[in-house]
């Protein structure tokens, strides 16, 4: 397929900063490889000078192996896609001396952040769970908006905020003594560094010669300034971004970062893509009427060659209950009149606890359905259990590490032994793992508890030499036969085929490690601690990404959903409080939601059905539901209200019959 005009200037221009303004299924992720492949053929550019940067595994997974096709292997070795965090990470990696971090520094996750917060704030916040979660929001937007614990105190106006920063300021000290970073430290620390350290900076703009940035409306003030600092003068870059599919102004990001970028340099191009490959014509003139009634920087409106389309449907029910049930009889139906399959249909809500009757009623007529936002890999206890004896062995000061695998399998080290080794090492400011070596270590704890603490101290010891010096894959399997993983997991599951699944989880697990450690043509080989940390990393940003490959009708809320697209898509609950969210309506932050709405209305290739309900239980009672404001906003001539709807006259129900008749027998037939 053969790039529009639009698309084309967007790849050839490369002489100065570049914002293409992308709207939804315009191509971007096409701009974004040809640009690179444009970069390196046409150019003179070397793939490893040139960084692609985007916010999921998932995206970049895909951009890598895009590129590799169209660049060929060999030309695009070297060449950098990843997430922000993975960029940022790799900087810290490398700047280590410079952070004063040692080379086997730890990644916390939002569990091991929480459990370490939970610890530190025990006599202020008495383990109130709203405090806590407030905390840790606050904390992350500080760190976010690149603001210190110094600082934070300084601005704070109530007790409240002046008592998180100085948790956030106690938090940070124990994250610097177990030299640990989390999850927002890996865009805040290395954009601090590359802003006071010259040298660094330098380094890193001569590494990073052309930057592009995908999904450029989802960063926040951190990011913004990392692009800032990578690009330095010379301004070398492109960022492909939607203001109006800005849905992540909760988690920090700012669309205005897209008007910053006109003020910040001066000379920026900017290109928009308003050719969408995706939707019918009705889907987005519906689109494009909705997202109208929000406020602009810069107007973009987006077409289709793809035929104008069937109305959109607006179907009412009594209740939830009959919501779902209309769902899932309208699917039956469409499916049976269309001969498609489950995996081209979704159902997208505001709020998950929207889904649990979705799944129900799927469950009761036998429909095959995914539940975006299950269970992740990494969340999996096996995984987690086998993830905290790699983090030991790479970084023997994990405490979070140590604490979570020194009994299991049990070994005698319960919670009193802990909590007198926890003792003895904060009074030596050392790590319990150090602590166990300590000359006096057995004056502190009973006699069969000191033994223990030994035998497994110094296995880990010999295990992480083995695993340095000798064959690294040999040593990883002695880990899981020498602690009789296996049974542990057969006297623990509830059934012997648990058992068995957890296991494949575990060898799941080692066949990534094995193929990380030994490299491919796009990826050099690994250190075991370079495989640890990439590991820990990709669970903090996959948690809820699984590939979507099985037949299967896909249950998801609208943020998950931004994207992808479906041919049928039923966009559920279009209800004043629902979408509209009542706490954004309470914000006065209708806009966002607006974006909502146009982001699940742009993922409809085919057609679109809305739903909405009379009634809705809320806190025990029924509540009378208004329809949606952007139901009204939305062209009336396109939609088609089902309680208003038109009678069939005699001969277009004669020929829906005959298409009923004929669907049926094309289906038994194809039995």
């Amino acid at each position: 397929m053969r790039l529009n005009p639009g698309q084309q200037a967007a790849v050839e221009f490369v002489s100065g900063p570049c914002l293409v303004l992308a709207g939804a299924g315009s191509g971007k992720t096409r701009v974004i490889t040809n640009k690179i492949a444009h970069l390196v053929q046409q150019c003179g550019y070397q793939a490893r000078h040139i960084a692609a940067v985007t916010f999921t595994n998932k995206a970049s997974r895909e951009m890598r192996e895009r590129v590799a096709q169209t660049l060929g292997k060999k030309e695009a070795r070297g060449l950098w896609v990843s997430t922000f965090h993975t960029l940022g990470l790799e900087i810290i990696r490398r700047e280590h001396k410079s952070l004063g971090l040692k080379p086997n520094f730890t990644l916390f996750d939002d569990q091991d952040s929480l459990a370490l917060l939970k610890e530190l704030t025990a006599d202020e916040l008495e383990e109130d769970k709203d405090l806590l979660n407030q905390l840790i929001s606050t904390i992350s937007n500080w760190k976010n908006d690149l603001i210190l614990p110094a600082k934070a105190t300084e601005l704070a106006q109530d007790a409240q905020t002046a008592l998180f920063a100085q948790l956030y300021q106690r938090y940070r000290d124990h994250l610097q003594a177990y030299n640990a970073l989390d999850f927002d430290d890996l865009i805040m620390v290395p954009t601090l560094l590359l802003a006071s350290n010259e040298e660094v900076r330098d380094r890193w703009q001569n590494r990073i010669r052309y930057l592009l940035v995908d999904e450029y409306q989802d960063t926040n003030t951190s990011q913004y300034q990392l692009v800032k600092l990578l690009v330095g003068n010379r301004a070398r870059f492109t960022v492909v971004g939607d203001d109006d599919q800005s849905i992540y102004s909760w988690r920090g990001a700012k669309p205005q970062n897209l008007v910053l970028l006109q003020k910040d340099f001066p000379k920026l191009n900017l290109i928009k893509l308003e050719q969408n490959y995706r939707s019918s014509q009705r889907i987005l003139k519906s689109a494009n009427i909705l997202i109208a009634n929000n406020p602009h920087v810069y107007e973009k409106t987006l077409f289709s060659e793809l035929g104008y389309g069937d109305t959109l449907k607006v179907l009412t029910a009594n209740n939830e209950d009959h919501e779902a049930e209309r769902v899932v009889a309208e699917l039956i139906r469409h499916k049976f009149v269309n001969r498609t399959d489950y995996k081209e249909y979704a159902v997208l809500y505001r709020g998950n606890h929207q889904a649990r009757l979705f799944e129900k009623a799927m469950m009761t007529n036998r429909i095959p359905y995914k539940l975006s936002g299950g269970t992740s890999f990494f969340s999996r206890a096996e995984i987690k259990d086998i993830m905290g004896y790699l983090r030991l062995l790479v970084n023997a000061d994990d405490d979070n590490a140590f604490l979570r695998i020194c009994n299991v399998p049990k070994r005698g080290l319960g919670p009193a032994t802990l909590e007198k080794l926890g003792r003895l090492a904060n009074k030596r400011q050392i790590s319990l793992f150090a602590a166990a070596f300590e000359p006096d270590m057995e004056q502190h704890l009973p006699k069969g508890a000191a033994e223990s603490v030994m035998v497994f101290t110094r296995w880990v010891v010999e295990l992480a030499d083995r695993a340095q010096r000798g064959d690294t894959l040999a040593a990883l399997k002695d880990l899981v036969r020498e602690i009789n993983y296996e049974d542990f997991l057969y006297d623990t599951s509830p059934s012997p085929k648990a058992a068995e699944m957890r296991m494949k989880n575990v060898s799941e697990l080692y066949r990534w490690i094995t193929d990380m450690l030994e490299g491919d043509e796009l990826e050099e080989p690994m250190t075991l601690p370079q495989v640890v940390t990439r590991l820990t990393l990709r669970d903090m940003m996959e948690r809820n990404q699984e590939e979507e490959a099985a037949d299967q009708v896909q249950l998801m809320t609208l943020h998950a959903s931004k994207g992808l697209e479906f041919h049928y898509v039923f966009m559920v609950g279009m209800e004043e409080g629902l979408l509209p969210h009542q706490s954004s309506l309470d914000e006065g932050n209708v806009e966002e939601e607006r974006r909502l709405a146009y982001v699940g209305i742009t993922r409809a290739q085919k057609e679109l059905i809305f739903t909405l309900c009379r009634e809705r239980r809320q806190y025990g009672e029924q509540i009378r539901c208004e329809p949606s404001r952007f139901l009204a906003e939305l062209p009336q001539d396109d939609l088609e209200w089902d309680r208003g709807k038109k009678r069939q006259s005699e001969q277009q129900r004669q020929q829906a019959g005959k298409a009923n008749i004929a669907a049926l027998r094309a289906m038994l037939k194809g039995k």
